[in-house]
């Protein structure tokens, strides 16, 4: 045999081995950290290994996501979209969920406006079964990128339809006022009455419809059962399923940590969401395609707001965690775990805050002197205190503005921090975070929205852009020289960040090293294609 055609026979015996292992796989899970660079991860490493009182004590303080990480490949993912340097969800969720480039805010289109073909619709025609989960709405950018088709992320309204049209077995998340008619909003009208019986009063009903299209009527007619509270989920036994559990983000993670036990809790947490979802689809023998957000960490990183950021990693972890043991056993599951960009560009840092003291040091080296660093490093116990927040700063500032007009005083904002959080402000501080100016202003999904009155932002209002939402922002500013925390911008980053792909050794090795995330997309879509 020529040395040509030996090292074609041997390519194509390589190449068979290795679509015979990706061809074994059976169960494709993918986890998407919303805004969780590397920056994130480092917050809950930092926490696990070194908070004093570390929930991971027991744990010899390793996480699920280390664990899970050690066992597999990681890598590196860049996330920039089309023609742009800074990706936002919608087109990010497009690019991962079907290996195409997109443009800025669209969703399930490529870049020259055709729509795509995602690996949800893909492992349908497989004859998988399919999920789709978030602790944000249904309908929001991430899941909307797997299984719709809009022009814009904005368009929720028709991301249900096209979510509905696409026979996702599974939809489990927050969002219902997508989902339900716009005569819903008169609580005097049948439809509100009905609403309120069937979600046993657990979810706000409120519309944001612009019809009387009733899609949850549509979902039960097409087969699937309906839940509203964490009882009706646990309750379900078919093999579809439409979970609504709040009119917009269901728990965030300070919330979700501080109810893990309470059996008053209605609301199902991330990590319930996806148990269940993994027992409906299991069910199908050619085995289940799966998309899980923890959506809420981006959601913090734009309020930079570190002790809710913490507690939405810890709520990702558990998630990585069930999956974990769930899949640990078995040799037919791909397992990916990433972010679809930082958002935030959060760290730690030293600084010239409370120096610390000088001390007496066993080694002979300082023998006769004392260790005194020049600059503050960080103390460990700072990571407790970040745990110990008891409201995010979204929640601070909504009970902020309830008060009567009158009462929205610095000394009033001063005792809710102080009530919330343990890094104390004072009433200049206060006065800092609430001073006022008019500025041009912009929200997400509606741009331009003209010149009002909000939150004074320095020269660098052009990077927090949430209209009163940037009074998080400087509150962060104002109790970062306590924390050591600091933050470059309230929107997104365009730092790489971590892909951990965990399953057959054939499969996962392609995920190693620096990649785009369409780059894991086709890995992704591979296996499923060879299904």
């Amino acid at each position: 045999m020529s040395l040509s055609k030996w090292t074609a026979a041997l390519g194509a015996a390589y190449l068979s081995v290795s679509c015979a292992y990706a061809s074994d796989i059976k169960n494709v899970i993918v986890v998407i950290g919303d805004g969780m660079g590397a920056q994130q991860v480092g917050l809950l490493n930092s926490y696990v290994k070194h908070a004093p009182n570390s929930l991971y004590q027991d744990k010899n303080r390793i996480s699920a996501w280390e664990n899970i990480a050690r066992e597999g490949v990681l890598g590196l993912a860049y996330t920039d979209p089309a023609n742009a340097l800074v990706v936002d969800s919608a087109a990010s969720a497009t690019q991962f969920a079907s290996g195409t480039l997109a443009g800025s805010e669209m969703v399930g289109s490529d870049q020259h406006g055709d729509a795509t073909e995602t690996m949800l619709e893909l492992a349908e025609k497989k004859g998988m079964a399919t999920g789709l989960i978030s602790d944000t709405r249904v309908t929001h950018a991430t899941p909307a990128g797997f299984a719709a088709h809009q022009t814009h992320r904005s368009k929720e309204n028709e991301i249900a339809m096209d979510m509905l049209n696409n026979n996702v077995d599974v939809m489990l998340g927050g969002g219902l006022r997508h989902w339900i008619p716009k005569a819903a909003n008169d609580k005097a009208s049948n439809i509100h009455q009905t609403l309120q019986q069937m979600t046993a009063g657990s979810v706000r009903i409120k519309s944001k419809r612009k019809d009387e299209l009733n899609v949850l009527q549509q979902a039960q007619d097409k087969g699937y059962q309906l839940a509203f509270n964490k009882e009706q989920l646990q309750a379900a036994d078919g093999e579809k399923l439409l979970g609504l559990f709040a009119y917009s983000r269901t728990l965030n993670g300070i919330e979700e940590s501080n109810s893990l036990t309470d059996p008053q809790r209605t609301t199902p947490t991330l990590q319930e969401m996806t148990e269940k979802a993994i027992s409906v689809l299991e069910k199908n023998e050619n085995g289940f395609f799966l998309m899980v957000e923890s959506g809420l960490i981006d959601w913090a990183a734009h309020d930079n707001d570190t002790g809710y950021m913490l507690h939405e990693m810890l709520k990702m972890d558990r998630t990585v965690g069930y999956l974990y043991d769930w899949a640990k056993d078995r040799d037919d599951t791909l397992i990916i775990i990433t972010a679809d960009h930082e958002t935030g560009g959060f760290g730690f840092s030293y600084s010239r805050n409370n120096l610390p003291e000088g001390r007496d040091l066993k080694g002979d080296v300082f023998k006769g002197t004392t260790f005194k660093p020049n600059y503050n490093f960080g103390r460990y116990d700072t990571l407790d205190k970040i745990y110990q927040q008891k409201a995010s700063y979204e929640d601070i500032f909504s009970e902020f503005d309830a008060l009567p007009k009158a009462e929205q005083t610095p000394a009033h904002l001063v005792k809710l921090v102080n009530q919330y959080t343990q890094f104390p402000i004072t009433e200049a501080e206060a006065q800092k975070i609430l001073t006022t100016e008019d500025h041009e202003y912009y929200v997400e999904g509606h741009g331009y929205l003209g010149s009002k009155t909000f939150p004074k932002v320095n020269e660098y209002k052009e990077f927090f852009v949430y209209g009163s939402g940037v009074r998080h922002n400087l509150l962060a500013s104002v109790v970062g020289k306590q924390q050591n925390t600091v933050w470059a911008t309230g929107t997104h980053t365009n730092t790489p960040v971590p892909v951990i792909a965990w399953g057959p050794e054939e499969v996962t090795r392609k995920f190693d090293g620096l990649m785009h995330t369409t780059d894991w997309a086709n890995h992704a879509i591979n296996s499923i294609n060879t299904h």
